[in-house]
């Protein structure tokens, strides 16, 4: 079942266009990976995909049953966000933030957060300092939290960046078992080697856009 579906997109800002005519689905347990230079127009694709940023031309219709507002997020950490000082349970329910016009979460989102945390392995840390923790351990309070904001597709913006070996290949698996539950898989990655075998689909952003399955992509590498 198509979740996304992107026609004819063209991206950019003030009528300056990064990216054009970029055709791509996404459907349902999909591991989508996103790959291109730098300056390709991933993170404009991104703000797209939130409905942060409109297209220039061409369309992006969500379906399936999922709803704009229902992508969970995990950027690319800043020093900002590392030393952002909340612990990790208020990090983790943030990912309810805004749903229903609530400023505050009622028990069934709390017992969904502490669920998330467990699946994440961070429940033990609910009550630390966010930014007293390691880069492997903040990435998985943020992809709870990401959790928290949806059952359906979460977006991943470059999650293993800045991680160590043993903490990349720990979030690689946690993302590789969530895929397998069911959850649809975007993911921005320089990494390919680390999740082709992992990947349904390629999109490729440049000056050649390509959307191939993953058997097309490896038999093209291979030449």
């Amino acid at each position: 079942m198509v979740q996304i579906e992107a026609k004819d997109l063209s991206l950019g800002y003030e009528k300056q266009v990064v990216v054009k005519d970029l055709n791509f689905t996404v459907s349902e347990k999909d591991y989508l990976c996103i790959i291109g230079e730098n300056g390709s127009g991933k993170t404009t694709l991104v703000k797209t995909l939130l409905s942060l940023n409109e297209p220039l031309k061409g369309t992006i219709s969500f379906s399936g049953g999922l709803k704009r507002n229902e992508i969970g997020y995990l950027p690319q950490q800043s020093n900002v966000q590392r030393d952002f000082p909340a612990t990790v349970e208020e990090i983790v329910m943030s990912g309810f933030a805004g749903k229903g016009g609530k400023f505050f979460y009622d028990a069934s989102q709390k017992k969904k957060a502490l669920e998330n945390m467990e699946r994440m392995k961070v429940k033990d840390l609910s009550s630390s300092s966010f930014s007293q923790l390691s880069g492997g351990q903040q990435q998985r309070v943020l992809l709870a939290r990401a959790l928290c904001a949806s059952q359906k597709v979460l977006l991943l913006d470059e999650p293993v960046s800045g991680l160590d070996p043993q903490a990349s290949a720990s979030m690689y698996e946690l993302i590789r078992q969530l895929n397998k539950e069911g959850m649809t898989i975007i993911m921005i990655t320089h990494d390919i080697e680390d999740v082709i075998d992992d990947a349904s689909h390629i999109l490729q952003i440049g000056r050649s856009n390509r959307f191939t399955d993953i058997d097309t992509f490896k038999k093209e590498r291979k030449g």
